[in-house]
């Protein structure tokens, strides 16, 4: 497997916490069902567009209720710029009358629950059990996976296999951190095109900078 050894892996956590100590949740949100519906939202979109979004959305339409009785329609054309609104409106209304009906409109944060609403896959059930609950989880998106997988830290070929390998190599305590810290390198630095690995505090740990993948 082309991974780096196990002494090196606390070694690239604390490089990363002192590279980005203000990592954090870059949606902007007041309560957990408005992470569930900018996570939602941030499908194949950037965190800057969700806000935009978001800011005008949540000024009048923040709770379950108010964006059910709003209607797909309309929501459609407020959330337009983000991509997949056809989708996305279609999945947050029936998101929003399965949370009214059966949750009392509150998110639930049990995995198993977020995972049965419309438009909630494992990474945004993840998200919001780390961020609004504080449940260690590791929410694998793009640049999680290119980040982890370039350094060494893991060597999945695939979403599944990379979260199951960083659970593994990290303690349960650094897993939200670690998601927000991957996140953060992966749009400053190791980037997916042109990273900026001469740079990179990680570039003596790398094996993609090892093996001369930057300079290809």
């Amino acid at each position: 497997m082309n991974i780096i050894e196990d002494s090196l892996v606390d070694v690239v956590y604390d490089k990363l916490d002192s590279m980005y100590p203000e990592a954090f949740c870059g949606l902007i949100h007041r309560d957990p069902f408005e992470l569930l519906i900018a996570t939602i939202l941030s499908a194949q979109c950037t965190d800057v567009r969700v806000n935009i979004i978001t800011t005008d959305l949540f000024e009048k339409y923040n709770t379950p209720e108010k964006i059910y009785e709003l209607g797909q329609k309309e929501l459609k054309k407020i959330i337009r710029s983000c991509g997949l609104s056809k989708s996305k409106s279609k999945n947050i209304i029936k998101t929003c009358k399965l949370l009214i009906e059966e949750y009392n409109s509150e998110v639930p944060k049990e995995k198993k629950r977020l995972l049965m609403l419309p438009g909630v896959g494992v990474k945004t059930a993840n998200v919001v059990q780390a961020v609004a609950f504080g449940i260690p989880q590791i929410a694998v998106d793009t640049h999680v996976f290119r980040v982890s997988n370039r350094i060494g830290l893991v060597d999945g070929d695939t979403v599944g296999k990379t979260e199951k390998m960083l659970r593994e190599r990290f303690d349960q305590s650094k897993w939200i951190r670690l998601h927000h810290l991957l996140i953060f390198h992966g749009r400053d630095l190791c980037k997916a095109r042109s990273p900026q690995c001469e740079v990179c505090d990680l570039n003596d740990i790398c094996l993609f900078y090892k093996e001369g993948e930057s300079n290809e």
